[in-house]
């Protein structure tokens, strides 16, 4: 009886001790109806950090698996989750993994919920980018016209009006961040007394009237406007409008259906810098359709040849101010709408590509150890990308 009763407190133990980094399914923080409707600074805190290392398969088109048996060292990643519960590494909403095809681990802390969209700022320049992808997967644009001027295919524009050198401005420089238009303060504050001129294509034909002149000095990386001019693009060449477009072709066809994306209150169309809302495992599909090169299920949503693009290092950018970096971050650079940068273990770098949002929305592609992590944040001044090759990378590694 004596040795029964030891067994029985032996176990409750180890079920305690395991419980913080395995939790019952039925655990997982949901918003509540009340939740659902509030915005992201009214939510309340979650209770207790709810962390998983065996993520429930909720039939939601992610492939599900156990961290520790299907891949990376559950103690190191367990650890790092209780330090991050703990508040030492910013103010993380969830934190994410997936390994070879499968999510592998899951946790949410403060405001995270798994089913409430959080909100999207530069992230959501990945996401319009990728429906340009789209749109030359379905034969609406092909790769060669990335290089073709952007105004070939915005018709209502009126090219008597221009300023010297739009000519200039393709698709590849939108997607890269070096559209070379450049308008003062002053101009901006001009544009807003008649926002009615701005509907549609309006707005790309007020910019291309009142820039300086575009010019190869012009034309280098200047973070901003570029993605607007993309989704003009987008609502120009496929059939019927841009919304409904992203919705039926891309959204629809991952299964992604609790989700924000905010219109234009300007222009009239999708939002393409910012102001989308997407769930932490909705960032895991965008990402898994990037590491498997465009395909979806096995059908090819977007050409493999724009997604190389996209996370390559087209430009470099810099290190000198390198968003969610640190000491084993290097070689900053841009490709579609995708920041890259080297990331340090040890003697050896590792490339990585990601897409990034202010205040800490990141979704991190490791193509070479087949590793894909997602973030949310609410912290500016985060080091996402230098705690992912100091205590991720590691884990992962043999």
């Amino acid at each position: 009886m004596k040795n029964k009763i030891v067994l029985v407190l032996l176990m409750l133990v180890i079920l305690t001790n395991n419980s913080f980094a395995q939790q019952s399914d039925t655990l997982a923080p949901e918003a509540t109806g009340a939740e659902a409707i509030l915005s992201y600074s009214e939510i309340p805190y979650l209770d207790k950090a709810y962390i998983d290392t065996k993520p429930a398969d909720r039939k939601d088109g992610i492939l599900v698996g156990e961290l520790g048996i299907d891949g990376g060292n559950k103690n190191m990643i367990v650890k790092l989750a209780k330090e991050i519960a703990d508040h030492k590494h910013g103010l993380f909403d969830s934190f994410l993994i997936a390994h070879k095809g499968k999510l592998l681990f899951e946790s949410y802390y403060r405001k995270g919920r798994i089913n409430l969209p959080h909100y999207q700022a530069s992230a959501t320049k990945a996401y319009t980018g990728l429906a340009l992808g789209r749109a030359i997967q379905l034969g609406y644009l092909t790769m060669a016209d990335l290089d073709k001027p952007l105004v070939s295919f915005l018709n209502d524009l009126d090219p008597t009006k221009f300023v010297k050198g739009v000519e200039k401005i393709t698709l590849n420089h939108a997607l890269t961040m070096r559209s070379g238009i450049r308008i003062s303060d002053e101009q901006r504050k001009e544009f807003k007394k008649n926002p009615n001129q701005l509907k549609g294509q309006g707005e790309v034909q007020a910019l291309l009237e009142h820039s300086e002149p575009i010019t190869e000095d012009s034309q280098i990386f200047k973070y901003g406007g570029g993605p607007g001019l993309v989704m003009q693009v987008i609502d120009a060449v496929v059939p019927g409008s841009a919304k409904d477009f992203i919705k039926n072709e891309l959204l629809d066809k991952m299964g992604i259906a609790n989700y924000g994306w905010r219109t234009n209150g300007v222009t009239g169309m999708p939002e393409a810098g910012w102001r989308t809302n997407m769930t932490s495992r909705t960032m895991v599909k965008w990402g898994t359709l990037v590491m498997n090169k465009g395909k979806w299920n096995g059908e090819q949503l977007i050409p493999e040849e724009f997604i190389v693009k996209a996370t390559s290092r087209l430009l470099y950018t810099g290190d000198d101010d390198v968003y969610g970096g640190g000491k084993d971050v290097s070689k900053q650079g841009y490709g579609y709408f995708w920041w890259s940068a080297d990331l340090k273990v040890d003697n050896k770098s590792y490339y990585s590509a990601s897409a990034q949002g202010g205040n800490g929305q990141f979704i991190i592609l490791i193509d070479e150890l087949d590793l894909l992590i997602v973030v949310t944040d609410d912290d500016n001044d985060n080091s996402t990308l230098q705690i992912t090759a100091e205590r991720i990378l590691p884990a992962f590694i043999k």
